[in-house]
């Protein structure tokens, strides 16, 4: 769904830094290189806060270019990121959404929240009331 191209570069000290072309919030690093995969991984969730706490659209991931690796957001997070660009794009406030599909507002601010679990059909209303819809699909992996 979201995956992000990072650069894992050599740091001088050790180990590697990782940044991100599309995402220039989510920057970290790890002495090997399996530690600075998981840290990446980490630094893109954690840079999807500022995108929701300032209102701001997150941006779509570009394609790798050479000697990038893709860094994959989990499906929540990026179910909750399609949630609030719709919300931008339509301008859509949540109290709107919540009158629509029939929940109380303060829950509705609950799945406009990243840290908050919410299941994936309460999700899923919220954008087809903001006129979208959310598909899923399962692909085979290459092996």
């Amino acid at each position: 769904m979201h995956k992000y191209p990072a650069r894992f570069d050599p740091a001088d000290e050790g180990g590697y830094t990782v940044t991100f072309r599309d995402i220039p919030e989510a920057i970290t690093q790890g002495d090997t290189l399996e530690e600075a995969e998981a840290m990446a991984r980490d630094a893109l969730i954690t840079s999807m806060d500022f995108y929701f706490e300032d209102g701001r659209a997150v941006p779509a991931p570009s394609k790798a270019l050479k000697g990038e690796r893709l860094v994959s957001l989990p499906l929540s997070v990026g179910a909750k990121v399609a949630l609030l660009n719709a919300r931008l794009e339509s301008g859509a406030k949540p109290a709107d959404v919540a009158r629509k599909t029939g929940l109380k507002p303060q829950e509705m601010t609950r799945v406009f929240d990243l840290k908050h679990a919410t299941k994936i059909d309460t999700i899923a209303a919220a954008l087809d009331a903001m006129g979208y819809e959310l598909a899923l699909s399962v692909h085979r992996r290459d092996k």
